[in-house]
């Protein structure tokens, strides 16, 4: 045996005990005590690592999130977008199946000729021996505004005062329908089916939508497929557009639109747009052709304003100043001599009947005259962004305006009181 087996059997002589290893520390060399001391240094070491990392384990498996962490474990921001995707999906699936009771088809039906025909001689000859007949030529959407069966619609789906108007519900139920109002200025038009309970979807605030936010299309694309879905974004607010349409043949000035890149399609118009939040923002109302995804709505402010008269009054009243007038340009500005290149020039029309100012209209009473030029309606300059009628169009019967005009060599502001369109 050597020395350190001897003294763990001879413990009893501790004298010889601890002489014996003080004697066995004075004979260790200088390595091996600094190998020693590194050993124990790097056993704390990486005990306080792995003693680290127990703990975070253990939190990881406390919170009940680990096998939630080691699934993202080397996919970060992808597992997060994803799961971002899921809760848009979530969230415009709800809307839909909340929205698609309220929405509406609308069928147009009209007595048309008959096609002329020619039998194996020649002759023309009428089939059944009738000149016309009953069809289809057209469809549009809407969107119930009271549970007693009011719907917005745009004007153009039902301008055509000879056809009938027929509304398919989400369930398939048919109902013929009335028009109640067409709005003058506006591509907005009331109509109604006789009934109780249907469902209505609350109007949101154009006013507050901002780009880029997601918004979802419903209506009966190509006048066929009835409660057609398509969801996109905001992509353009305060746009003008000038639109046509297939049922008639004047076209439109449409003002402070809202354009979308959720798809827009013939028999879309008239359908709402809505919002995540289920609150309709706008009335879709135009797409552009020879383009892709660029769509149109009116925003829902302006159908407030027509809904609202309708449901008190049972019409649409327009407010009008009585005035002919030319905007003032740059151009006109400088070929006629003229004061300012913005506002509008009051004129008479092409013939002597066309007055300047309307005789007894609220420009006349107001003391407007040929040659003066208003400049601002409630202290907003008359210019490309801000149209005199569009302005007007804002208002609503008997409000008090105040215009800012240039007259005989000098500006002043006088104050109009708006009367209804006849």
């Amino acid at each position: 045996m050597d020395i350190m087996e001897k003294k763990e059997i001879d413990l009893s002589n501790s004298g010889e005990a601890e002489n014996a290893v003080e004697k066995n520390r004075k004979s260790l060399p200088a390595k091996t005590v600094l190998a020693v001391i590194g050993i124990i240094f790097l056993a704390s070491f990486f005990g306080a690592v792995f003693g680290f990392m127990a703990g975070g384990m253990a939190n990881i498996f406390d919170s009940g999130s680990f096998l939630g962490k080691l699934k993202n474990f080397g996919t970060g921001e992808k597992i997060i977008n994803t799961q971002s995707i899921i809760i848009e999906d979530s969230a415009v699936i709800e809307v839909v199946k909340q929205a698609s009771p309220a929405v509406v088809s609308i069928a147009i039906t009209k007595e048309v000729p008959n096609l002329r025909n020619f039998d194996f001689f020649g002759f023309e000859f009428l089939p059944d021996g009738d000149s016309t007949q009953r069809q289809q030529i057209g469809g549009g959407s809407g969107f119930f505004v009271s549970a007693d069966g009011m719907i917005a619609t745009n004007k153009h789906v039902v301008e055509d005062v000879n056809a009938e108007y027929t509304v398919i519900t989400n369930d398939e139920k048919e109902y013929p329908a009335r028009v109640l109002a067409r709005d003058p200025v506006h591509d907005i038009a009331i109509i109604k089916i006789e009934g109780e309970g249907f469902p209505v979807l609350p109007l949101g605030d154009s006013g507050s939508i901002q780009i880029g936010q997601t918004v979802i299309a419903i209506g009966n694309s190509l006048g066929e497929f009835s409660n057609t879905v398509s969801r996109g974004i905001i992509s353009g607010l305060g746009r003008t557009v000038i639109a046509g349409t297939d049922f008639g043949t004047q076209t439109e000035r449409l003002t402070d639109i809202i354009q979308t890149d959720a798809a827009i399609n013939p028999g879309n118009s008239g359908g709402p747009l809505i919002d995540v939040k289920g609150e309709i923002v706008g009335m879709n109302v135009a797409m552009a052709r020879g383009a892709q995804n660029i769509g149109f709505a009116l925003p829902i402010n302006q159908v407030k304003r027509v809904t609202d008269q309708v449901k008190q009054t049972g019409r649409i009243s327009v407010p009008f100043l009585g005035v002919r007038y030319i905007p003032l340009s740059r151009e006109l500005q400088l070929n006629n001599d003229l004061p300012f290149d913005y506002g509008v020039l009051i004129q008479r029309g092409s013939s002597l009947s066309e007055l300047a100012v309307i005789p007894g209209s609220p420009a006349d009473k107001a003391g407007l005259m040929e040659n003066d030029i208003i400049l601002e309606i409630n202290n907003r300059k008359i210019d490309d962004n801000n149209q005199m009628g569009d302005i007007i169009s804002e208002q609503r019967v008997g409000d008090t305006v105040t215009l800012k005009i240039w007259s005989k060599g000098a500006e002043k502001q006088i104050q109009v009181v708006l009367e209804e369109r006849q």
